[in-house]
């Protein structure tokens, strides 16, 4: 089995995060794992470190170093915890490796003593991502299974803990091989045609070429048509709420988040930067960003509140924009504002507790809007209709649409980069055989297709791209 870096060493870091804590896991990997452990590990049983069984919980003491002990001196050594142990024998371990685990007090001074411990030993400290290195060198994962992990660790809501878990779990994987696999059935049956040419044997047909590389694309397209799904659970869909002075838009922030985030007076102009506050909406992970009020002003910080106000509605994935029901009148004009051309956006009708039951049903008869915008009208002081924009703003960034058994959904950029290429290629490639160009050109396309397949499982990869990759992590995984 191959190590990271090549080097063979045994590696140790802490595992959990850093803080105070009830459990602290100190995590230990390599050839000489159980040898390094049994210089600092008591069994409390008394049997030997190096006889334990695999997979199984041991209590035990937890010992300083010192090398210059003797065995009875290491028996009434005073320690620096009490702690369970577990060895897990290779290959049936994360990195596939002799792995310890000590699951000590959380106290960052004992993790600390104990790590030192482990480092005198003869353990060297892990660097960011390596356990996960390790298990990706040894067969263990492959490469999008591996950032899998990442992703987990990373995930802000269910949704994308969800699609984390299937990169984890090989589905990406599984459906990148399958596509790779038809494409090099293609280029090893067009290769074996260019061989054979003067015998004028033709091992695969022109339609059936196509047909498959017509499908690959079709499911190539259909994975970077989802990378914008998946950008928003990565990163959370941006909700910017806008409108004129004193329509209540730092009221709907407060009340969506449920907390006094904005200030709220009845002054005009209160908000002069953007306020902006992540909030889980049905699994989904949301920032909702409150902004400067819109209006023509000589006041220099205001004016620049409304410069970022237009920044922020440009990165939206979603506007909310805020009508005062009481002053319809003035509501008209913010329709032709060329910063909300083209944007996907949301009305909602504030203030609705100050009229009657028929002056709301009035409302959206009253307000021409623009073909296919949702009115809905709201309270920030009763909160009536705000459950409902709850649902409407969770449709309208598209996160209802995802459902579980749908094809694998694209989170990670270098994903969508290396799906890019692969498109480029097989577009090339159906380019070269309608023209009638030569198979030899056709089966370089087909080549480079197969190839960008491989970089996302890591079939074909460089020691950048991987240090790339595991640098994202922390120093215990």
């Amino acid at each position: 089995m191959l190590n990271a870096g090549g080097s063979g060493d045994t590696i140790c870091a802490v595992a959990t995060p850093v803080g105070e804590g009830g459990i602290g896991i100190i995590r230990i990997s390599g050839p000489d794992t159980l040898a390094i452990a049994s210089r600092f590990i008591r069994i409390r049983s008394g049997i030997p470190l190096c006889t334990i069984e695999s997979h199984r919980l041991h209590l035990a003491d937890i010992l300083p170093v010192n090398v210059s002990v003797s065995e009875a001196s290491f028996r009434v050594l005073a320690p620096i915890d009490e702690a369970l142990v577990v060895y897990m024998k290779a290959p049936r371990s994360y990195t596939a490796e002799d792995v310890i685990e000590i699951h000590a007090h959380g106290s960052q001074a004992v993790l600390a003593m104990i790590s030192e411990s482990c480092l005198q030993a003869g353990c060297r400290l892990a660097t960011p991502g390596e356990f996960t290195k390790r298990a990706f060198l040894n067969g263990r994962l492959d490469l999008s299974q591996a950032e899998g992990v990442l992703a987990t660790i990373k995930a802000t809501s269910e949704q994308s803990l969800a699609i984390a878990q299937r990169h984890l779990r090989g589905d990406l994987k599984q459906e990148v091989d399958q596509l790779r696999s038809r494409l090099l059935a293609m280029l090893a049956q067009l290769e074996a045609g260019i061989d054979f040419v003067e015998e004028d044997i033709e091992f695969v047909g022109r339609d059936e070429l196509m047909k498959v590389l017509c499908e690959t694309a079709d499911v190539v397209g259909a994975a970077l048509n989802s990378s914008r799904t998946g950008r928003v659970l990565r990163e959370g869909a941006r909700v910017v709420i806008v409108g004129r002075p004193n329509v209540g838009k730092s009221s709907l922030l407060n009340r969506l988040l449920g907390d006094s985030r904005a200030i709220v007076t009845n002054t005009p102009g209160t908000t002069r930067d953007l306020i902006e506050e992540t909030v889980h909406f049905d699994g989904c992970t949301l920032s909702l960003v409150d902004t400067a009020g819109l209006r023509d002003t000589s006041d220099e910080i205001e004016r620049e509140g409304i410069r970022r106000t237009e920044d922020a509605v440009r990165d939206a994935d979603l506007l909310i924009i805020v009508i005062d029901a009481n002053d319809l009148a003035q509501a008209a004009p913010i329709f032709d504002i060329p910063m909300f051309d083209g944007r996907k956006f949301v009305v909602v009708l504030n203030k609705i507790d100050l009229l009657t039951s028929g002056q709301v049903e009035g409302l959206s008869a009253y307000l021409s809007l623009p073909a296919n915008v949702v009115s809905l009208p709201i309270s920030t002081v009763t909160g009536e209709g705000l459950k409902t924009l709850r649902e409407i703003i969770t449709d309208r960034v598209g996160l209802r649409i995802l459902e579980p058994a749908q094809s694998v959904t694209i989170t990670n950029i270098r994903h969508q980069e290396i799906l890019l290429r692969c498109r480029d290629y097989l577009a090339k490639a159906l380019e070269s055989i309608e023209s009638g160009t030569p198979p030899e050109c056709v089966a370089v396309d087909l080549r480079g297709a197969a190839d960008a397949l491989g970089e996302i499982t890591g079939a074909i990869t460089s020691d950048e791209v991987l240090n790339r990759i595991f640098s994202q992590f922390c120093i215990g995984k």
